[in-house]
């Protein structure tokens, strides 16, 4: 990718957030429960290290993974037969072209003013993995927003539990030093974990309806101008729940968590509801 580092400022944070939430919960929080040497210390420190593996092999992963590069090669085929829709300028009605980059947009493929060239199936730009989110990484980053999820919400249970144990012993040695501890820890991952869940729950949403973000906002302006129109909008790439979730996350729910995109394709045709439709004629949209 072009001018791309992964060792930006953002990715550093994460880096370090990933590390503190680590060993703060399995140095202090198990092990002052627990005692990490116990039975459910070592069961409980081998589940969140588990899941802290899948944190860090995702987030690599979402980071040093091309989105998807259009090639210099593509010209669209307005007399394919197989393609139903081919998506055009609101305003002009001409197949969409990129002047930047100088070539056709395939469909829901969109530029990146950050990346500086046309991005496959492009959701957003996200400067946490200092990388597009696109066709190639969005399940594997949508992976990695899941596992961060669960180990941030494991890593609170285990510091409330953590702090009633204390309560209970009440312990007066070392009190001050671990209340700012856990304070502290509290302050800084309480408001990560909200913001994680949110996106996760976003994306799900997403998900279930077969956008990206930027075909949201899309929609919403495509569905206001129909509804000005007295017509009804549908999004043509929503397939149903069930083959939605599937066209994303793959057709193998045992491989839904996992890092694997071997089902995505070419990210230069994607499945429509007019597939069905036996035409000859190709409908477009307008995106």
């Amino acid at each position: 990718m072009s001018k791309r580092c992964g060792s930006s400022l953002p990715v550093l944070s994460v880096v370090f957030a990933i590390g503190y939430i680590y060993f703060t919960t399995t140095l202090i929080f198990i092990d002052r429960w627990f005692g990490l040497w116990s039975s459910p210390g070592l069961m409980n420190a081998i589940v969140f290290t588990t899941l802290a593996i899948m944190c860090v092999s995702n987030y690599a992963i979402a980071i040093s993974t091309d989105p998807g590069r259009v090639p210099a090669s593509f010209l669209p085929d307005v007399e394919d037969v197989d393609s139903p829709i081919h998506e055009i300028k609101r305003k002009s009605g001409d197949l969409r072209y990129c002047q930047k980059c100088s070539q056709y947009k395939p469909p829901r493929a969109h530029h990146c003013r950050v990346c500086k060239r046309c991005i496959l199936r492009m959701d957003h730009h996200c400067i946490w993995i200092n990388n597009c989110v696109g066709h190639a990484n969005y399940k594997v980053f949508f992976v990695f927003v899941l596992y961060a999820s669960i180990a941030c919400i494991y890593s609170l249970v285990l510091l409330l539990g953590c702090i009633m144990n204390d309560s209970l012993k009440n312990e007066q040695q070392s009190e001050g030093s671990s209340r700012a501890v856990y304070v502290i820890y509290a302050v800084l991952v309480i408001p990560l974990t909200i913001a994680l869940v949110v996106l996760f729950g976003w994306h799900v949403y997403l998900i279930f309806g077969n956008k990206t973000t930027i075909e949201y906002y899309e929609g919403v302006r495509a569905m206001w101008l129909a509804e000005k129109g007295g017509e009804v909008y549908m999004h043509p790439y929503d397939l149903g729940p069930l083959e939605n979730l599937t066209a994303v996350l793959g057709p193998n729910m045992m491989s839904w968590v996992c890092p694997t995109s071997k089902h995505i394709g070419s990210g230069l045709r994607f499945r429509t509801r007019y597939d069905k439709l036996t035409t000859g004629t190709g409908r477009r949209t307008s995106e």
